[in-house]
């Protein structure tokens, strides 16, 4: 299973008008093969940061969302939207035993 955690940043004037082009993708994202969870979320304390999480069952799953048509038109839209400020880590997470 592999995680992406993290978080992007625009300005906080401009959240109303990225809503729409962030829930498309997360929509189209969460239906994807293999996309286990895919979240966005606003930090109460910084209305301009977006907290992100992914969970993907595999490589090939989260490749093919790279690739996807959805991604593409997400990535086409930061300069746009004023997001730059990118921060997302890439974990490879096994299955844990219960203690």
């Amino acid at each position: 299973m592999l995680l992406i955690i993290g978080t992007i940043r625009l300005s906080p004037e401009r959240l109303i008008e990225a809503r729409p082009a962030m829930e498309r993708m997360i929509s189209a994202s969460r239906a994807e093969v293999g996309c286990l969870a895919y979240s966005y979320a606003q930090d109460v304390l910084d209305p301009g940061l977006i907290h992100v999480s992914e969970v993907w069952s595999d490589r090939a799953a989260l490749d093919a969302h790279f690739k996807s048509g959805h991604i593409a038109e997400w990535r086409a839209s930061w300069a746009e939207l004023g997001i730059g400020d990118r921060n997302l880590t890439l974990y490879e997470a096994g299955e844990g035993a219960a203690t």
